[in-house]
């Protein structure tokens, strides 16, 4: 399935969470099917980070200034191809973004961004998966601490290759932010996000699959517009590994889980989270 994720905080300070570009990305996101009838999925992510330590800019990791977060996205995703373009898969998606903080001995929640955009995608062979995708954020959220004040485009290329016990899934993007307005502050232009999420797996079973996470991030910083200035230590970077599985429930659903922690940052609290993930297909 195409999966995606809010683009990653744009700016730093201690009490936002750590969170890489469509880091929820599992085995098999892009092993997509072509010349296929339409279908529907329904995916439930869940994750949940406790950031006791946040890296500065120097790139050393300070136990201070931490945080814990959890955010979810809901999503609905209509798949189909056509008759006059064979050989080559599409997809629409309508995604809303969940979270809640606890940072600083305050807590708030609510939803946030909603994401829209289409995909497609090709086989060069049978083992193999190629395409893109691109996706609108709103700048919408029920809060003024969750609600990010501009749009978004996040777009990535996507890749799959399936061998007889092993799979390997990934994608390499970017995510592009208008000016951030907010009344009675200054306007800023939040830096360029790069990307990439990389998912190695071993078939052990028909219905299991363990697999190993890598993700980094690079986020340039913010620009102010009304000073005419870069901010101080807003661009941030980061690579977080982990382990994960991925169970087959049957060929309507299936459930992932992994763990994810940094071994690398700058100006971003580290990573220390789990990741949830439920998929229902139906026609």
């Amino acid at each position: 399935m195409v999966m995606t994720t809010l683009g990653g905080a744009i700016g730093f300070s201690p009490a936002e969470a750590s969170d890489i570009t469509l880091a929820v990305i599992g085995p098999h996101e892009y092993d997509l099917p072509v010349d296929f009838k339409p279908f529907n999925v329904f995916v439930q992510y869940g994750d949940g980070n406790a950031a006791g330590s946040v890296y500065d800019g120097q790139g050393r990791r300070r136990a201070h200034g931490g945080s814990h977060t959890w955010s979810g996205m809901s999503k609905y995703v209509h798949f189909r191809s056509f008759d006059a373009i064979p050989h080559v898969g599409f997809a629409f998606e309508v995604i809303q973004t969940e979270s809640y903080t606890l940072a600083d001995g305050k807590n708030y929640g609510g939803l946030g961004t909603t994401i829209v955009g289409p995909a497609v995608w090709f086989k060069p062979n049978k083992n193999s998966t190629f395409g893109i995708q691109t996706f609108m954020e709103t700048p919408s959220g029920t809060r003024d601490a969750i609600a990010t004040n501009y749009w978004g485009n996040l777009s990535s290329f996507i890749f799959d290759y399936e061998w007889k016990h092993f799979s390997f899934d990934g994608d390499v993007g970017a995510v592009v932010a208008s000016t951030k307005h907010m009344k009675g502050q200054h306007s800023y232009k939040p830096g360029n996000v790069f990307f990439t999420n990389l998912r190695f797996g071993w078939k052990a079973t028909h219905a299991l699959e363990p697999f190993f996470a890598f993700d980094w991030q690079n986020a340039d910083g913010l620009y102010d517009n009304t000073l005419r200035q870069s901010i101080h230590n807003t661009s941030g970077r980061e690579v977080a590994l982990g382990p994960g599985v991925m169970w087959s429930v049957n060929d309507h659903l299936s459930l992932t889980a992994r763990y994810s922690h940094s071994v690398e940052g700058r100006n971003t609290p580290e990573s220390n989270a789990y990741y949830l993930k439920m998929v229902y297909l139906w026609q």
